[in-house]
């Protein structure tokens, strides 16, 4: 469901960002990574981060704030990709691959290796997605006066999942 979620969330997020103009979209109204643009990079960096980490596969992004794609279209087309990546990632996970462990390196800090089952460190991944949809949507509203909802439940009820 999570999957489906983050899918469904950025989708949202991204046809509200595409009434911006070029320079709305990269301006720097002082969110945590600056600019809409930064925000939504740092989104895709973070999957990406945590996929490779999940996966042992992808690009592997050199830091937090880095920017991938400087234009919304080509980073829409690249979070389509990647919110595909994850879903078939997550739909193949078994009862047993979410209580194994995973092991990464941390890359803030000097780098510590981290060991932790599987299960909650999906957790981390969608919850740190929603807190960064949260900086983007204030960035929308900002410069827009609006932005679309991205409530967990409206998703149910348009999905019809954790309906039953």
């Amino acid at each position: 469901m999570m999957a489906g979620y983050n899918q469904w969330a950025n989708a949202r997020l991204y046809r509200a960002a595409a009434v911006l103009t070029d320079e709305q979209h990269r301006e720097n109204r002082g969110a945590f990574f600056g600019s809409l643009n930064g925000t939504l990079n740092h989104l895709l960096v973070a999957d990406r981060v945590w996929m490779r980490r999940f996966t042992g596969e992808g690009p592997l992004p050199r830091s937090l704030d880095e920017i991938l794609f400087n234009t919304l279209g080509d980073l829409a087309r690249a979070r389509q990709a990647e919110d595909q990546r994850i879903i078939a990632y997550v739909d193949g996970l078994t009862k047993e691959a979410l209580a194994a462990p995973i092991s990464y390196r941390k890359m803030s800090g000097p780098g510590e290796a981290v060991t932790q089952p599987l299960a909650p460190a999906l957790m981390h991944f969608f919850n740190h997605q929603t807190h960064h949809r949260g900086q983007a949507h204030c960035l929308l509203t900002q410069i827009t006066g609006d932005a679309p909802s991205f409530d967990l439940l409206l998703f149910q009820r348009d999905s019809g999942m954790g309906m039953n």
